[in-house]
Formats: structure tokens, C-alpha cells, sequence
């Protein structure tokens, strides 16, 4: 206690010291105001009103004609600007901090004295109850004569000559006797007993009614005054000496006396500290008392909310989260004193009375808006906490009607507002949410499903509701539309069976695909992201043995099926999602908004892995046997579904980016695999016996075919050039070693590469001479001089003799023939006439 009441008196020092340097500035003002001129230039006198000739009409039987005579024509006043000052107005003044003499010397031993004479008062009654010398009334007469006697004081201090100049004696004076007053009539009806109940009541009134009417004669410094010693009295003996009823009762009369104060004379200053110090004092009895006194303090929490909140805006408040505080205040003590109810029906009454109240001061006043969202939000908490007590007591019934309580008015005005259609969105799916991570097992799967699914309706009625305001960010339509999806995948996420656990979210990105693109709001269709990215996640256990298996591979493991995951935990987690996502992409072109190009890399890298994973299951290679026996058979497989999904993909136009990767990724293939580790020319593997027809030659034969069918295109030409360079070469090679290509290189096998390199130089010599096209002939000749560098140096050092003399011979023959004919086809080409630009 001693070190309460001596954080008190700092603290009165403190707001003290505050209100002197206030005092001062004004002091200042209105002093630079009082010496500043007042005298203003003379109005210029007015000229004299024109006069108009106006006609008169003689009368009738003098038949004279109409006389003309002058009237003055009366002109509306003319409003004339007062001439300036003859001197300027002076700057407005700043405030100037007191010197050390003014402050100490002058002003702030007045305050402090008051303090003083309060904490006087205090320590006064609290010596003679702590010794027991004075009975309780001569200790009650004691210190009602002591307040009255600075009540007098106050009054004589306006009075005499000495002391009127300074209003600040009286004003000290007054307060000090209000507090003191207090202290009285706290120890005669609370603590001793002097006084009935109903006297009590009717001197509290006198009291409080005696101290509004000093403060509003006195000014602010008395009204702080009676602020703290009306806080302070029941510190004096005990809060709890006569019960926690009575101090609740004694609190709002209080609080209620001040409030009308800072209406009446518009201290906004007096409502703010009147609020905090009555929430103060609750969070305190909260703190201090247990048992069956709470719920008294819970119901004083709920007034004390409502009234404050009332009484702000009246005193001069403006700013919304001012005027919100005090409910949000009251909902976090309620959140305190539930559990110290046991979230019984009084704690959830409480809260949820206090909730309905802010819902219809919002509905009154949109200002108020913050305040039932605070209170949803601390709901949920509320829910949450009790939900995962061992007795959740109230908690499960409160949850529903939570749930009716926001939602139900969330989504009938939830177009007047963004607070209503957010208290919609959150109220509908909030409560249910919450009461299912903490307690899951409260209701059957089956249960759970249904109530989510209804709730998802609701929501989705309100994402319908506000279908016009597309395109703006509206909460209706998002937020609901996204609880909505939530709710659908919570609820189907009940009774699935394991074998579709991904079958939740594929329908809830389904369901955001669909409306997004009936709508055409670009948020809804970025949202369909959010269920694709649980589905990423949701694969996470099958995606990463496919890593170690790809890893495997790339290094040139022939055997990576034992590394893959299990084919159904793939078809779990990659089947439906990749095919809902890839039916999405299609039936959608503007799906997925601006993230489009993260769900085609999504759906690119899902496709061939799934592709991949089912393509190695019909071999099943997991042998070194198996893998000579098909190995090759297998890989060009899996190769040629690469090349033609990427080469169908662009024929058809679609997805260009993804099928370019696609044909690139088969590419890769023949290059990584087929020619470098494992070449069939040094791993042993079968290709086949059939010459022509085994799977090496028709392998490169059909990558060349589709690389020539595709549009023409930088590098298409030339690559597929290679292929069936490829193709050739392995016909020469199977043919001289049969299925198992694998030994060394031959003398006849040489002059077969020879020989058929020449005959492909002379082959797209032709045709690029019948077509006339120029990347023919060019790969002709290079061809060409690679197989005449090829005989020079490697085929004819092998031979001697006759022989070698005939191959030189008809190499040459061939050459010079092949140069005749090619000089005469530039020739003809260059004297052809130039093409006609019309028909261009």
C-alpha cells in the first residue's frame, strides 16, 4: 500500500507540473492578446442614393398629361470591408518554457501542496484505523470536517483580496475536499457501516453532484482533483473491506459523474482518463479477486464498455480508434475473466452480450466498425482456449452462436461496408474453424462435413452476392469466395478415404478456377494458386524420391525404378491434381492471372513425371538382364513422348513456352543418354536384328522426321539434319554388328559410313536444288567436305595398292561431276530474271 501511494503522489506530481506549463502558455496568450491594438479605420461614409426619374399618372378627369417627378431609387446596403489596422498583427506567441524561479517558486508548490493536503487526508484516516484510538464515527466525523473545511477554503480563496488573482489556490482547494469527501463517505458507508445502503446511495449522488458543480466552478484542475481521489478513496481502508458490490456500484456512479462532466463541458481529456482508470480498476479486481466476484466485475466490464463508448463521441472525439478502444478494452478483460469463470454460461453471456452490443453500435455508427471485428477476433481466441481446456464447459454451444451472432448480420449488410462483409466472411468460417483445430474430435467426420459445407454455402451466397464488384478487390466477393474454398477443404478433408487424400484440394482449386473465370476478377483467379501450392506440398513425400532417382539417372545409373517412389503414392499425389490442373490451364486461357506461368511450370514439370513414372512401369527394368534385353527400347520410348507431346503442343499452337521445353528435354535426352552414357556403341544393349527396323534407326529416324515437321524455325532444319545423319550412321552400324552394336570399327564398316554419308550429301544436294532451298544445299556441302576429309584421311590410309588407286579415282570423278553440276545450278540461278514485286 505504501508503495501504491507513493506511485500515486509521483504521479500526481507529475500531471500537476503538466497542467502548470499548460496554465502558463495560456497565461502568456492571452496577455500578448490583451497588449495587441485593437483600433480599426472608420468606415468611409456612404455617397448619397441616386435618384431615377419616375412616372406618375395625373388624375383621370384633368386629362393632363403624366407628370414626371424624382424619387430616390432605394439600393440594398453594400457590405464594406473594415480598413485594416494602422498596425500589424502581431506573430502568434510561442510557448516559453518557465524559468526554474517561476516554476518552483511560483506555481509549483500550489500544486503539490494539494497533492500533499489529499495524501494528508489519507494518511490521516489510514493512522487512525491502524491504531485503534478513534472509533468509526468520530474518525468518519473527523474526515468529512476535513473535507469541508477545504471546500470552505476554496471558497474563501476566490474571495479575499490575497488570493482571488490566483484561481489556482481554489482550484487545489476544491479538489483536495471532493477526494477527501470521497474517503468520508467510502469509510461511512462501506467500511463502518455508518449509514444505510440507500443513505449511502443518496449521500454518493450529494457528493458526486457537489463535485461536478465545483468542477465546472473551479475548471479542469479541480475536475483532476476528484478524479484521482474518486479513484483513489477505496484504496484507503481496503477495495474489499464491504464487498466487491458496493466498489463496483460506487465505480460507475463515478465514471458515469465524469462522463457527463466531460460531455457537459467538452473535456475529451476528462472521458479518456475517466475510461482508463475504471478499466484500470477492473483489470486490477480481475487480478486480485476469485470466486463468484468476478462475474460481478465481468458485468461491470460489459457498462462500463458500453457507456464509455457512448459517451466519447459526445465529448468531442472523433477519430475511430479512439472511439473504439473502450470495447476493445472491455473484450480483452472478458477474455480474462472466461477462463476465471471456467467458460461457463456467465462468461460466454458476458462476452457475447458485449459482442451484440458493438455489433449495433457499429450498425448505428460505422465508426465504431473496429470494434466487433476486435471482438470477433478475440473470439476465436476465446474459442480456441476453451476448446482445448480437458472441460470446455459453454465453449461448443458458444461457438454456434458466435457463429449466428457475426455472420448472420456480416452477410445481410455485408454491402453497406467492408467491416460487414469482413465480419461475414470471418464470422461464417472462423468459429467452425477454430473449434476443429482444437478439438477435432468434438463431432463425427460425417458431422463436421456437413457443417462445413453449409457454411461454405453461406459463404459462397455472399461471393455471389457481390458477383457486380469484380475487378475491385472487394472483401464480399474475395474474402468469400476464399472461405468459401477453405470450408470445401476442410469438409471433403473429413470423409475422404486416404486413397484421395488430394481430391480436397483439386476440387477447391477447381471451385476457385470456375468462379474466377465466370466472374473475371483477377484476384479470384490468383487465388486458385493458394490450393495449387497445398497440392505441391501435399506431394512433397513422393516428389523427393523422384530427385534421387533423376539424380541417379543423370549420372548414368541404368537402373533408377527401384529409386522412384511407389506408383500409388504417385497416383495419389500427382494423378488427379495434375490432371484437375492441366484441364484448368486448358479450359481457361486467363487462369491463374498474372502466376499463370508458375501453374504451366508446375503442370510441365508434373506431366513428364508422371509420364515418366508410369512409362517405367510396364518394362519394370530393374535388372542389369532386363535392361541389356530393353533398355534402349525403353529410353526411346520415353524420348519419342517427349518430342511428340512437344512437337503436337506446337503444332496446334498451344503452350508454345511449355512445348519448346518439351522438344528440348527430348533432345537432351538423345544427346545425354543415347550418345554419351549410354551409347549403345560401348553399353551393351539390344536394338534389334531386323536391319532397317531396329529400334536404334527408327529411334533417330522418327526425331528427325519431327523436328522436319515442325515449323521452320532457327536450328529445326539442322538439328533435324543430325538425327538422320544419326539414323544413317546407326543403320550402318547395326548392320555390320547386328543387335548388340557394341566392338570395334571395321574396314568395311568404314567405307559404309563413307559410302552413305556421300549418298545423304548427294540426296539433300538434290533436293535443295529441286526445291530451292538454300539450308539443304548448304548441309549437302558440309556433308559433303566432312565425308571427303573422312575418305582423304581416314579411309584411304587404310588401303594400298590397286585399291588404293582406284578409290582416289573415283572420289575424284565424283567430285568434279558433283562441281560441274552444282556450277551450272549457280549459274542458272544467277541468270534467272528477277521475281516481280507485284506478285510478291
Amino acid at each position: 500500500m505504501d508503495l501504491f501511494l507513493t506511485l500515486l503522489f509521483a504521479g500526481i506530481v507529475a500531471a500537476l507540473v503538466h497542467m502548470a506549463r499548460r496554465l502558463t502558455a495560456v497565461e502568456r496568450e492571452l496577455e500578448q492578446l490583451r497588449r495587441a491594438p485593437t483600433s480599426l479605420r472608420s468606415e468611409a461614409p456612404l455617397s448619397p442614393p441616386p435618384t431615377v426619374a419616375v412616372r406618375t399618372e395625373p388624375a383621370v378627369e384633368r386629362r393632363a398629361e403624366p407628370a414626371f417627378v424624382e424619387r430616390p431609387v432605394e439600393q440594398p446596403p453594400i457590405a464594406r470591408r473594415p480598413a485594416p489596422p494602422e498596425t500589424s498583427v502581431p506573430p502568434k506567441p510561442r510557448f516559453e518554457m518557465p524559468s526554474f524561479e517561476a516554476l518552483v517558486g511560483g506555481r509549483l508548490p500550489v500544486w503539490v501542496g494539494g497533492a500533499a493536503l489529499v495524501l494528508a487526508g489519507v494518511f490521516l484516516v489510514r493512522l487512525s484505523i491502524e491504531s485503534g484510538l478513534l472509533t468509526p464515527g468520530i474518525r468518519t466525523a473527523l474526515a468529512g470536517l476535513f473535507a469541508l473545511l477545504l471546500l470552505a477554503g476554496s471558497e474563501a480563496a476566490r474571495r479575499l483580496p490575497a488570493t482571488r488573482d490566483d484561481a489556482r489556490i481554489g482550484q487545489v482547494l476544491a479538489g483536495a475536499g471532493v477526494a477527501s469527501l470521497y474517503a468520508t463517505l467510502y469509510l461511512a458507508a462501506a467500511l463502518y457501516h455508518l449509514v444505510t445502503p440507500l443513505a449511502g446511495f443518496v449521500l454518493m449522488l450529494a457528493i458526486t453532484a457537489g463535485a461536478l458543480g465545483l468542477a465546472l466552478r473551479h475548471g479542469p484542475p479541480t475536475a483532476v482533483m476528484a478524479l484521482i481521489g474518486g479513484f483513489a478513496a477505496p484504496l484507503v481502508a481496503g477495495f474489499d473491506a464491504a464487498g466487491i458490490a458496493p466498489l463496483l456500484v460506487y465505480l460507475g456512479l463515478f465514471v458515469a459523474a465524469l462522463l457527463w462532466l466531460a460531455v457537459a463541458r467538452g473535456w475529451t481529456w476528462l472521458a479518456l482518463a475517466a475510461g482508463a482508470s475504471a478499466f484500470g480498476w477492473a483489470g486490477f479486481l480481475l487480478a486480485a479477486i476469485q470466486g463468484d466476484a468476478v462475474a460481478g466485475v465481468a458485468a461491470f466490464i460489459v457498462a462500463l464498455a458500453v457507456g464509455v463508448t457512448l459517451a466519447l463521441p459526445t465529448a468531442g472525439i472523433r477519430r475511430p480508434w479512439l472511439r473504439a478502444a473502450p470495447m476493445v478494452a472491455g473484450f480483452a478483460q472478458l477474455l480474462l475473466a472466461a477462463p476465471l469463470l471456467d467458460f461457463g454460461p456467465l462468461a460466454w453471456s458476458f462476452y457475447l452480450v458485449l459482442s451484440a452490443a458493438a455489433l449495433f453500435l457499429a450498425w448505428r455508427d460505422a465508426k465504431l466498425m473496429p470494434a466487433p471485428l476486435a471482438a470477433l477476433g478475440l473470439v476465436l481466441l476465446l474459442i480456441g482456449v476453451g476448446l482445448m481446456r480437458p472441460d470446455p464447459g459453454m465453449t461448443p454451444l458458444a461457438a454456434g452462436i458466435a457463429t449466428l451472432l457475426f455472420a448472420v448480420p456480416g452477410l445481410l449488410l455485408s454491402r453497406q461496408g467492408r467491416g460487414w462483409a469482413l465480419l461475414g466472411v470471418v464470422g461464417a468460417a472462423g468459429p467452425i474453424l477454430a473449434a476443429q483445430l482444437a478439438a477435432p474430435g468434438l463431432l463425427a467426420p460425417a458431422a463436421w462435413c456437413l457443417l462445413d459445407l453449409l457454411l461454405a454455402a453461406a459463404c459462397g451466397w455472399l461471393s455471389w452476392r457481390h458477383r457486380d464488384r469484380a475487378g475491385t478487390t472487394d472483401i464480399g466477393l474475395v474474402g468469400g469466395t476464399l472461405a468459401a474454398a477453405v470450408l470445401l477443404w476442410v469438409g471433403l478433408q473429413q470423409v475422404v478415404p486416404a486413397a484421395l487424400v488430394a481430391l480436397p484440394l483439386a476440387a477447391a482449386m477447381a471451385a476457385l478456377a470456375g468462379w474466377g473465370r465466370e466472374t473475371g476478377d483477377a484476384t479470384l483467379r490468383r487465388l486458385t494458386l493458394l490450393p495449387l501450392a497445398g497440392l505441391v506440398a501435399l506431394a512433397l513425400p513422393a516428389l523427393i524420391p523422384f530427385a534421387g532417382a533423376l539424380g541417379r539417372s543423370l549420372g548414368g545409373d541404368p537402373l533408377p525404378l527401384p529409386h522412384l517412389p511407389p506408383i500409388g503414392d504417385a497416383l495419389r499425389f500427382l494423378a488427379l491434381p495434375t490432371a484437375a490442373l492441366v484441364a484448368i490451364l486448358f479450359a481457361d486461357r486467363q487462369s491463374f492471372g498474372s502466376a499463370r506461368r508458375i501453374a504451366i511450370g508446375v503442370a510441365g514439370g508434373a506431366v513428364p513425371l508422371l509420364a515418366y513414372l508410369l512409362l517405367k512401369q510396364p518394362l519394370a527394368i530393374a535388372s542389369a538382364e532386363t535392361f541389356v534385353a530393353v533398355g534402349f527400347v525403353e529410353r526411346a520410348v520415353l524420348t519419342q513422348a517427349l518430342l511428340l507431346a512437344g512437337w503436337a503442343l506446337l503444332r496446334a499452337g498451344w503452350f508454345a513456352r511449355g512445348a519448346v521445353l518439351l522438344l528440348a528435354l527430348g533432345g537432351a535426352r538423345i544427346l545425354w543418354f543415347d550418345l554419351l552414357w549410354l551409347n549403345p556403341a560401348w553399353v551393351t544393349q539390344a536394338v534389334g536384328p531386323i536391319p532397317l527396323l531396329n529400334a536404334a534407326t527408327l529411334h533417330f529416324a522418327l526425331a528427325a522426321g519431327l523436328f522436319w515437321l515442325l515449323p521452320p524455325r532457327r536450328g529445326t532444319r539442322q538439328i533435324a539434319a543430325a538425327l538422320a545423319l544419326l539414323a544413317l550412321l546407326a543403320t550402318v552400324r547395326q548392320a555390320t554388328h547386328g543387335s548388340v552394336m557394341t566392338g570395334s570399327v571395321g574396314t568395311g564398316e568404314n567405307w559404309g559410313y563413307s559410302a552413305a554419308m556421300l549418298g545423304l550429301s548427294l540426296f539433300w544436294l538434290w533436293r535443295g536444288i529441286a526445291a530451292k532451298a538454300s539450308d539443304l544445299r548448304v548441309l549437302g556441302l558440309l556433308l559433303l567436305t566432312a565425308t571427303t576429309f573422312k575418305v582423304f584421311l581416314i579411309d584411304a590410309s587404310a588401303l594400298e595398292g590397286v585399291l588404293r588407286i582406284l578409290s582416289f579415282l573415283g572420289l575424284g570423278f565424283a567430285l568434279i561431276g558433283i562441281g560441274w553440276g552444282y556450277r551450272r545450278f549457280l549459274t542458272e540461278a544467277d541468270s534467272a530474271p528477277p521475281a516481280d514485286p507485284a506478285r510478291a
